[in-house]
């Protein structure tokens, strides 16, 4: 199953995301979840990061809390609403909000 995961919110998600399983595993971060992309804790990245390859920012929610796309993780692609509808559509069979 390819799962889509969006997560909009800059608490621990480590442990919800641990227990999902799926062949291909999307992590997109919305609204306060973009945090996720840029801000250090301790000096480490949040470890969402470390959950899939595949990791996804809306850009629009970046720009609102005054970050660059050059400033967010490089392994985070910056996306648009439109490149959102055609992740949810188009590659992946189920999406879920935590």
């Amino acid at each position: 199953m390819k799962l889509g995961v969006l997560v909009s919110d800059f608490r621990n998600m480590d442990d919800t995301l641990s227990r999902l399983k799926a062949d291909k595993l999307g992590i997109i971060l919305v609204s306060n979840g973009v945090y996720h992309a840029k801000v250090k804790e301790g000096g480490k990245q949040s470890p969402i990061l470390e959950k899939s390859p595949h990791l996804y920012a809306l850009a629009e929610d970046l720009q609102t809390r005054g970050f660059a796309e050059t400033d967010i993780d490089s392994r985070v692609k910056a996306i648009t609403y439109n490149d959102l509808v055609d992740l949810i559509f188009n590659e992946y069979e189920k999406v879920i909000w935590v």
